[in-house]
C-alpha cells in the first residue's frame, strides 16, 4: 500500500511507484465514462454555444496566459451548483461513481503549453477523456514521467497526478478533455481529509501568486501554515456546499 503523500507536507519531487499510466480494463469507471462519452461531448458543445469557459487560477503553470481555460463540476470536495443546469445528464453519470471528487471541461489553446509538474497528493486516479483531440503526439499529447501518449477522443486514460506530467497542444486548433479525479480505493477512507488538505495547498498557491514570500518562509513554518488552515479548509468546503445547494436546488 503507497504512503499518503502531499506536496504540502512533503514537498521535493514524488517518487511512487505507481505506473505512469494504468491499465483502464482494471479500473470499472472507464467504462461507464467512455460509453457516455456522446452525452458528455454533447452537453459540452451546446454551453459553449453561448458561454467561455475560464482561465484556470494558477498562471505559472501555462506557458503563455490564457491557454488553458477550465469549468468545474466539482472541485475537490466542492460542488459547483451553479453549473449543473448546463451538464445535468454529465453529473447524472459522475455522481454514480464511488469516490469522484473533482470532475472539469478543459480547453488547452492552439499552441498551449501547461508546463511539467507534479500534483498535490498521490491520493487519486486522475483521468482524462479526450473530448475533441486535434492532433497526436508529437503535436498534441501528454506525458507522465518518460511516457508521451495522444488523448483519443472517448477514450479514458488514469494516471497518479502526483508524478512529473505535462501537456501540450502545438496544433492550430483547441484540444478538449473531460478531467475528473477518484479517490484510490486504499485511501477512501480518508477522502474529506485529502480534499482539505489539497484545497488548503491550491490556497496558498493562489496567494503565492500575489504574496511570493509564502514560498520563501522556512519550510517548517511552511507546514506549520498548512496545518493551521486545513480544518478552516475542511468547514469551508461544508458550508460553501450547504449555502450553494440551497442557492441552487
Amino acid at each position: 500500500m503507497s504512503k499518503l503523500w502531499f506536496s504540502l507536507y512533503d514537498r521535493g519531487t514524488y517518487k511512487g511507484d505507481e505506473p505512469s499510466f494504468y491499465d483502464t480494463k482494471d479500473i470499472k469507471f472507464t467504462k461507464l465514462i467512455e460509453d457516455n462519452y456522446t452525452i458528455i461531448k454533447s452537453e459540452l458543445e451546446a454551453y459553449l454555444k453561448h458561454h467561455q469557459l475560464q482561465t484556470y487560477f494558477n498562471a505559472s503553470m501555462v506557458e503563455s496566459f490564457g491557454t488553458w481555460k477550465t469549468i468545474s463540476l466539482k472541485w475537490w470536495g466542492i460542488n459547483f451548483n451553479e453549473n449543473y443546469k448546463f451538464f445535468p445528464e454529465t453529473i447524472r453519470i459522475i455522481n454514480s461513481i464511488d469516490g469522484l471528487v473533482s470532475a472539469s471541461f478543459n480547453k488547452l489553446e492552439p499552441n498551449g503549453k501547461i508546463k511539467p509538474h507534479c500534483g498535490d497528493t498521490n491520493a487519486i486516479y486522475r483521468c482524462h477523456l479526450g473530448i475533441e483531440v486535434p492532433d497526436k503526439i508529437p503535436v498534441c499529447g501528454f506525458r507522465v514521467r518518460e511516457e508521451w501518449r495522444s488523448w483519443e477522443e472517448g477514450k479514458v486514460f488514469v494516471f497518479v497526478d502526483a508524478v512529473n506530467h505535462e501537456a501540450i497542444n502545438l496544433s492550430d486548433r483547441n484540444r478538449f478533455i473531460f478531467s475528473f479525479d477518484v479517490i484510490r480505493p486504499e485511501f477512501k477512507n480518508k477522502s474529506k481529509y485529502i480534499c482539505a488538505v489539497v484545497m488548503t495547498s491550491l490556497f496558498l498557491q493562489n496567494r503565492a501568486e500575489s504574496l511570493g514570500f509564502l514560498y520563501k518562509l522556512p519550510l517548517k513554518l511552511q507546514h506549520i501554515i498548512g496545518t493551521l488552515l486545513v480544518p478552516f479548509a475542511f468547514l469551508a468546503i461544508r458550508v460553501r456546499n450547504f449555502l450553494h445547494f440551497i442557492k441552487y436546488k
